[in-house]
């Protein structure tokens, strides 16, 4: 269930409460007449099912309530409400396939902005896969991959072509792009450092590496690998299943690609730098790819749902 916290000019209160009531899945209706000070308004709130909740919101902005007051919408972790079981009964569909479009592109809107936070993990990732790699530490690697933060931007990146959000586009591939970058350059001097102290060397990199070799040695698993890791991403999001992420975040080899072209590039290894690159970005384009097409099916599957309206 959501719970819904809507601040309403007084003018429409009467058409917001009727939205509510006609939608299927509603439940505690609540309104408070001129309680809300900042904007002046009515509050309105009420439970919907999750099922049902894409649907209510679209209709609400439809209404402009955001224009004039606000839409506030929580998760509820526990409801203990016969009426509550009989709206989720009620509402067409199941609650976990819903997608809600407008959580989603503010979720993915904060994951995928460029903050120093965000350089920094991936960053922090990228040095530790570097120094799994020289290792040839699968530990290493895992821990890397589960550090870093770059599904939020390439999350937003397949959100973005599928609601045509340039904005959210060009700052999703900002992040990406400059992160990258960032964490790939400081990642050579790391490298540059650790040799200077006898704890990286041109030797271990060109080794055989059993566990870390396949970083930078880009195959069709490769692609199929990050595909249906797009694949799982997409739905933990849109499901808010958020744990299924760090499984995710440890099947694919963006940040311990990266971090091996950088770790190359600082020793002069034009074969390795390459091939790690290349490895880098067929993960990216398979997750993004997978990511878009995971959505327009969920799109497409949703609307052929039956959309329910109260007696």
């Amino acid at each position: 269930m959501l719970h819904l916290r809507l601040i309403t000019p007084s003018d429409k209160t009467d058409d917001v409460v009727r939205l509510i009531e006609k939608t299927v899945g509603t439940a505690h209706v609540a309104v408070l007449p001129g309680a809300a000070r900042n904007p002046v308004g009515d509050l309105v709130l009420c439970d919907v099912a999750r099922e049902a909740g894409d649907e209510l919101l679209t209709d609400l902005q439809e209404l402009g309530i955001q224009e004039r007051g606000s839409i506030a919408v929580e998760n509820i972790d526990l409801s203990l409400s016969k009426r509550a079981d009989k709206a989720e009964a009620e509402a067409p569909g199941e609650g976990a396939d819903a997608v809600l479009w407008e959580h989603l592109a503010d979720a993915t809107h904060e994951e995928s902005t460029l903050s120093a936070t965000y350089l920094a993990f991936l960053t922090l990732a990228t040095m530790i896969a570097a120094c799994g790699v020289v290792l040839d530490n699968a530990i290493l690697i895992v821990g890397a991959m589960a550090v870093g933060p770059e599904f939020g931007p390439l999350a937003g990146l397949s959100t973005a072509l599928v609601q045509r959000a340039p904005r959210l586009a060009l700052r999703s591939l900002i992040a990406l792009v400059v992160g990258f970058a960032v964490a790939m350059a400081v990642t050579v001097g790391f490298s540059s450092f650790m040799d200077t102290l006898d704890l990286f060397s041109k030797e271990q990199l060109k080794a055989d590496r059993p566990s870390t070799a396949f970083v930078y040695a880009p195959d069709a698993f490769s692609f199929i690998v990050a595909v249906l890791a797009g694949i799982a991403g997409t739905l933990s999001l849109t499901s808010a299943k958020s744990g299924a992420l760090v499984g995710v975040a440890i099947s694919v080899t963006t940040v311990p690609a990266a971090a091996n072209a950088a770790v190359a590039l600082s020793y002069g290894d034009t074969k390795q730098t390459w091939g790690s690159t290349e490895q880098l970005l067929l993960n990216l384009l398979g997750i993004v790819l997978a990511g878009a097409l995971t959505l327009l099916a969920q799109k497409w599957l949703w609307g052929k749902r039956p959309r329910g309206n109260a007696p």
